[in-house]
């Protein structure tokens, strides 16, 4: 196993201080961001056990254990960035993970941008599943400007005889 200087989660805490007591069983996961964290660490770690172990019943039926496998040992990651929480506090029983985890595949890098769902039965947080969040649409700050309108470039010419051709 290679060695980490700190987490690969991207806490700053050195591995052995943050995710790898969680992996190994010594700790739970006090919060889902924590449960969260562990789990882009176990991908990194190729801890394919570990991450079937944290799956909700229903999310395990459809486990596919030798392409988890194969994703995570053919792939290069490159960080976690959480964008955001909801609940999931250990006090909660329920909470959401917004995260954008990054690696490189066949020389390719990409991002997996998901909203998970993390559920905490029995002490223990699990995940429950998640949908990817696309890219967001692209809203106009300003009114679009109508064809027989001015030029906002101000060339003095209505739009649509300008840049609107």
């Amino acid at each position: 196993m290679t060695e980490y200087a700190s987490c690969p989660c991207g806490s700053g805490a050195s591995l052995d201080a943050c995710c790898k007591p969680v992996i190994d069983g010594a700790a739970k996961a006090a919060t889902a961001e924590a449960l969260m964290r562990s789990r882009y660490t176990a991908y990194v770690l190729q801890d394919i056990n570990y991450l079937a172990s944290t799956l909700h019943a229903s999310e395990l039926r459809d486990f596919d254990k030798n392409a988890t496998e194969t994703w995570a040992r053919d792939s290069t990651w490159l960080g976690l960035e959480i964008v955001k929480t909801s609940a999931g506090a250990a006090d909660d029983k329920e909470g959401t993970v917004e995260f954008k985890a990054r690696y490189e595949r066949d020389g390719v890098t990409h991002e997996h941008h998901e909203l998970s769902r993390f559920r905490k039965i029995d002490g223990a947080w699990l995940y429950c599943g998640g949908k990817d969040v696309g890219p967001v649409q692209f809203q106009r700050e300003a009114p679009k400007t109508g064809r027989n309108e001015p030029c906002p470039c101000g060339s003095g010419k209505k739009y649509k005889k300008c840049c609107g051709r």
